[in-house]
Parts: C-alpha cells; sequence; structure tokens
C-alpha cells in the first residue's frame, strides 16, 4: 500500500500545487481524476521521485519514498503524460536497452522480458519496426511496456488516453486492467470515462486539494434524488446558471442539455436524471470552486 501524508509542493514562482494531500492507495487500479491544473502531474512526479514536495511524508513497503528514492525506483513503472522516444531505434532495441538500464544485464534472461512485454502489449508483429511510424495508442502501449520492465509494484500512468481513438482505448484499458489485478497502478486523468471502466477505488483532486474520494459506486449512490436535468435554448443558458447550480452542459438534438445539482426539485420543468460518474466529478468541482470563491470574497 501507498502512504501520503500531509503532502504540500510549493513551486519556487509562488504556485502551490499540491496542499496537504493525504491518501493511502491500496493494490488494484486507482484513479486520480481532476481538471488540468488541478495537481495531478505535481502529485505524479513526486510519487516518481522527480521532484521533492515541500512537506509531507510517502512510504511505500516499508520504503520512505522521499528519503530513499532510489529504492522506490527499483519497484517503479512510469509512464508520463508526455513520453519522448528515440524516432529512429526499433521498439525492440529500445526496450533492450531499458532493460540493461533497470539492470538485466544477461543477454537470454532479458530477450526472454523485451518478447514478452511486446507479446504483452500487443507490439511484437512491429517490434522491428521504428517508434517514429508507430501511432499515438501503439506509442502508449510502447510506453507501458517500457514501465513494466523489472516487474515493478507500483506502476504511475499519466493522461494515457489522451488523444486515442475508441478502438485504441479501448485495447489499452485492457491492458491496463490486467496489469491492475496484482500491483499498484495510479492512473492520473481528466476522463471520467477512463476512471468509471477501470478503478474500484478514486478520488478528485482540484486546486492542488483531493476533494473527493471512495468507490466510485459509492460516491454516486449519494447523488441519488440531486441530479436533475432539462433541455434548455442556448441563449437561455446563462440565465439558469445564475439561478441555478448548474454543473454541466451539452448538446443535444439541437437544444442544451443541463445538469442541476439541487436537493430538491428544481422549478421549471426539470426532470430527475439517473446520476453517474460524470456527475460526481462536477458537482464536486462546482462545490469546490463555489466554496474557494466564497472565502476568497
Amino acid at each position: 500500500m501507498l502512504h501520503i501524508k500531509g503532502l504540500n509542493h510549493t513551486y519556487p514562482n509562488g504556485v502551490q500545487a499540491l496542499k496537504n494531500i493525504d491518501l493511502e492507495i491500496p493494490k488494484g487500479m486507482f484513479g486520480l481524476l481532476g481538471p488540468n491544473g488541478a495537481g495531478k502531474s505535481s502529485l505524479m512526479r513526486t510519487l516518481a521521485t522527480l521532484q521533492q514536495p515541500t512537506s509531507g511524508t510517502v512510504t511505500f513497503g516499508g520504503i520512505d519514498v522521499l528519503k530513499e528514492p532510489d529504492a522506490l525506483r527499483r519497484q517503479l513503472g512510469y509512464l508520463p503524460q508526455d513520453f519522448g522516444v528515440y524516432p529512429r531505434v526499433s521498439a525492440y532495441e529500445m526496450l533492450d536497452h531499458m532493460a540493461v538500464l533497470k539492470g538485466i544485464t544477461n543477454r537470454s534472461e532479458r530477450k526472454a522480458v523485451v518478447e514478452g512485454l511486446l507479446n504483452q502489449t500487443n507490439l511484437f508483429e512491429v517490434r522491428k519496426k521504428k517508434l517514429s511510424t508507430y501511432s499515438g495508442g501503439m506509442r502508449q502501449r510502447f510506453g507501458i511496456a517500457q514501465a513494466l520492465i523489472g516487474d515493478p509494484k507500483l506502476i504511475i500512468v499519466d493522461e494515457p488516453t489522451a488523444g486515442l481513438d475508441p478502438e485504441e482505448r479501448n485495447r489499452f484499458h485492457n491492458l491496463l486492467a490486467e496489469i491492475g489485478e496484482s500491483v499498484v497502478v495510479i492512473l492520473s486523468t481528466h476522463i471520467v470515462e477512463d476512471v468509471a471502466d477501470l478503478c474500484p477505488n478514486m478520488v478528485v483532486i482540484a486546486d492542488g486539494r483531493i476533494v473527493a474520494g471512495g468507490e466510485p459506486s459509492d460516491l454516486i449512490a449519494a447523488l441519488e434524488g440531486k441530479i436533475w436535468r432539462k433541455a434548455v435554448k442556448k441563449e437561455e443558458l446563462d440565465t439558469y446558471k445564475a439561478s441555478h447550480a448548474v454543473i454541466s452542459s451539452r448538446l443535444s438534438a439541437g437544444q442544451t442539455l443541463i445538469h442541476v445539482f439541487s436537493d430538491s426539485a428544481p422549478q421549471d420543468g426539470f426532470v430527475a436524471a439517473t446520476p453517474d460518474l460524470e456527475d460526481v466529478y462536477f458537482s464536486t468541482l462546482y462545490t469546490s470552486r463555489k466554496n474557494a470563491a466564497q472565502q476568497a470574497a
């Protein structure tokens, strides 16, 4: 289990990216859901030992991560948001090189590891092709392959499905689900469907703080009878935002479909909506931003 206690981080320019983060992350897939700029990447970089926090503690399997970063790195697999590759090198050559860097010096052992990972990520048939020829989805699967070198016990993936088409996203989901059965996998994303499909536990992060957390089914159940929907004209949207807690809006059949967060049924023809994880996410962000605005006033 990964234990995070009182984690804070302020950058030299004064931006406080993490604010008193407390988390306990068990084995399996764990979702870290939040908008861009919420602090997700700052937290992932800290857990991956790429930056030291201003204060707080992180422990994993008896390792003090902040004091013993090398000990964690031997058990860590990391797929960052911006994953660069050497374009003129083949997938096999690159994985082989990375395996050497991970300490797998025996040639036959390394061959078995590399070929096993290429098969696991469905890249074996294209193992000799240059990485520059790979599609976005293939590059992400290669990123997972390199993250799995050395049989890591903690795997961090940061915005892994952004930009993938539905077929490749589904393939990537299946791969992550398979991996997440036996190790701690942290999935950091702003895409609600990724968390809904994969994660039995999750938190929502906003403005550097954890603002909600638990099992997705429990968070959804807590919204029963509190989400209301109505189709309105586009020019009416601002009026409804001024008078109701509009948490989301989207186009539907030429009209704007709004969801409102309220303990009781609003007037003007709203009907009850069956809540889902997207409603959890948007209602949490709405409440968090409202509270922040009230504190700033």
